[in-house]
């Protein structure tokens, strides 16, 4: 991945550069005198750097700081139109597009289009063409567009670029073959670890350091932050969480194996658990649906809605959730477990039902230090990690 600053000679000012870049976006705007000391640099040298990265169009000065006494020292910040970055999710039917600035404000989004995520070379020459026709509809230059990150689902190496779960079918590394279609830098990541990102530096965390992040969607993925840092694992392949063998329940799952446990606590199985229970005369509002394809957004809606069959299945699919989410309790202990993806938009159905078995499978001494809460970023913390992840692959 291309640093920001990696035509400089001098390795440390560009490590430097980079580390006062995410000062400025963890903690705003500062004055020299206050960098310096954050970095245990003389003042000079500070000031030189940071003019430095001024003159590169980097930093702005933002004016003075309000003191009692004597001189009013200089603000320094983030230049939010230094560079842009585009964030990809793809989810089981549609696609997100965003761009945020330097700052991390999304300037533009195309949400939620329909978009068939099927494992083949159409699908993803489909996906290239879309990302170029976002990138001729933003009122960005190219040039200023620093790095582009796709969510996608299952095995993801974003050190490598390689992905083996799906767009799998080239030796050629698949941010290597989109960045050639698109003609931007490109970056790949799981979908749940972004996910996870987003809400860590946007959403519902507030100053914790230790998180994990349950992607609730057709699938069941995890995102692991640890003492304020991404975990990614050796290979990039961390939370696998539904591929945990669960259930002696001979059901096919995905990934090829059985009874693993998004067999039984993911949109997938919710979807399959339904058309099995109408299928055997059970009734539900969703029944009459004009003959058309019931989807899991239709099923959330229909829990929303207080349909008995759909709260029954969630609070199953819940409490089988809990039962593991309880297990990571133990094993991580941490401040908080968040719950996204599409099944959290059920909110209090599905939250009640974890935190009720989570209750009862963790140990109380574990538990009552993390809190569980549904994510604040909603349908909008896919594209918004993939924004902050490509922001982040071009600051290390």
């Amino acid at each position: 991945m291309t640093n920001l600053f990696e035509k400089e000679k001098d390795s440390k000012n560009v490590v430097l550069k980079s580390n006062i870049l995410c000062y400025f976006i963890q903690n705003g705007n500062s004055t020299t005198n206050d960098l310096a000391k954050e970095f245990n640099l003389s003042i000079p040298t500070m000031a030189k750097t940071i003019n430095e990265m001024s003159a590169g169009g980097y930093v702005l000065e933002y004016g003075k700081l309000e003191t009692g006494e004597g001189r009013r020292p200089n603000l320094y910040g983030l230049n939010p139109d230094s560079g842009y970055f585009i964030g990809v999710d793809m989810k089981q039917s549609s696609l997100s597009i965003g761009l945020m600035n330097f700052r991390g404000d999304l300037v533009d989004l195309i949400d939620d289009e329909p978009f068939s995520s099927d494992n083949t070379q159409a699908s993803l020459d489909e996906l290239c063409d879309r990302i170029v026709r976002f990138i001729e509809h933003i009122k960005v230059p190219r040039e200023k567009v620093l790095n582009v990150n796709i969510n996608i689902s299952g095995r993801v190496n974003p050190d490598t670029g390689y992905s083996y779960s799906f767009y799998n079918f080239s030796e050629m590394p698949l941010n290597a073959y989109i960045s050639e279609k698109v003609g931007c830098d490109v970056s790949v990541d799981n979908d749940s670890r972004a996910m996870a990102y987003g809400e860590y530096m946007q959403g519902c965390a507030k100053g914790e350091k230790n998180v994990l992040f349950l992607n609730l969607s057709w699938g069941l993925g995890l995102g692991i932050i640890i003492d304020g840092n991404l975990y990614k694992g050796k290979s990039g392949f961390s939370g696998e969480f539904g591929h945990m063998h669960a259930f002696d329940n001979e059901i096919l799952c995905r990934c090829g194996k059985k009874g693993c446990l998004e067999t039984e606590a993911s949109g997938s199985a919710f979807y399959r658990i339904f058309k099995e229970r109408i299928k055997n005369g059970e009734t539900s509002i969703l029944k009459t649906k004009n003959g058309e394809e019931i989807t899991l957004l239709d099923l959330v809606k229909a829990t929303n809605q207080e349909d008995p069959l759909c709260i029954d299945i969630l609070e199953q699919i819940g409490h089988n959730l809990g039962m593991h989410v309880a297990g990571l309790i133990n094993l991580f202990n941490p401040e908080l477990v968040i719950l996204g993806g599409t099944l959290s938009l059920t909110g209090d159905f599905i939250l009640h039902a974890v935190r009720s078995a989570v209750l009862k499978y963790s140990l109380n001494l574990v538990n009552r230090d993390t809190q569980i809460r549904i994510s604040k970023l909603k349908d909008r913390a896919g594209v918004l990690g993939a924004c902050m992840l490509a922001r982040n692959n071009i600051l290390q």
